[in-house]
């Protein structure tokens, strides 16, 4: 349906917030676009003179490219290592910056360290997180969760969680501390291989003007 309201333009996946705000401003810099676009309304379609943007959720962006619904989207490592989508990442957009981390209650350091053979873990990151404790020799029994990560240590669900840290306040608020770091995470622009082949005349002016705005920018 939306490749037959496409038409020419290209169709865009973001989710909805500050990386959507920061992608468009990043369009808007780069002399992508000259409108002025907001995801303040309902509309889960925007319209502009050359693009569709699809407002989705921030794990739903690699779905909605890997199968050719959005020529490009924009999602962050920890999505796209969650996901392994099979699409192109051409572009390091620089924007929501965080780091991947291991955190819980202060006193939860010691066992930490003191080379453990199973750990119990509350994420919304399993791959990332048997991934990473794998490579370690270290036995993960993972929880599952999708919303206060944080109150996982605190209720003694687990007593280690991994999450995404960008200040670190929410984890200072709730007495914990990060405790190790798995990898630093930032947004790609990533695009359907299809339409890679297929909308290279679109798309390659795309990409180069972010990567010679991004150039200017240092």
């Amino acid at each position: 349906m939306i490749r037959k309201l496409n038409g020419n333009k290209l169709t865009v996946a973001l989710p909805k917030g500050r990386l959507f705000d920061q992608t468009i401003d990043i369009f808007k810099k780069a002399g992508i676009i000259s409108e002025n676009i907001s995801s303040s309304s309902r509309k889960l379609i925007i319209e502009s003179s050359d693009f569709y943007f699809l407002l989705v959720r921030a794990k739903d962006v690699p779905t909605y490219v890997e199968n050719g619904i959005a020529d490009i989207g924009v999602a962050g490592d920890d999505v796209l290592l969650e996901s392994n989508p099979d699409v192109y990442r051409p572009v390091d957009l620089k924007i929501g910056v965080c780091n991947i981390v291991v955190a819980g209650l202060p006193e939860s350091k010691e066992k930490y360290f003191s080379n453990p053979t199973s750990l119990k873990v509350s994420t919304k990151y399993p791959k990332i997180t048997k991934d990473f404790f794998g490579k370690k020799g270290v036995k993960v029994h993972v929880i599952e969760l999708y919303g206060s990560v944080e109150l996982a240590p605190l209720v003694g669900l687990s007593e280690y969680i991994v999450d995404i840290v960008e200040t670190g306040r929410t984890l200072r608020e709730n007495g914990l501390v990060v405790i190790d770091h798995i990898r630093p995470s930032s947004a790609k622009l990533i695009v359907n291989r299809i339409s890679y082949k297929t909308r290279k005349n679109k798309l390659s002016p795309l990409i180069e003007n972010i990567e010679n705005f991004q150039k200017n920018e240092v």
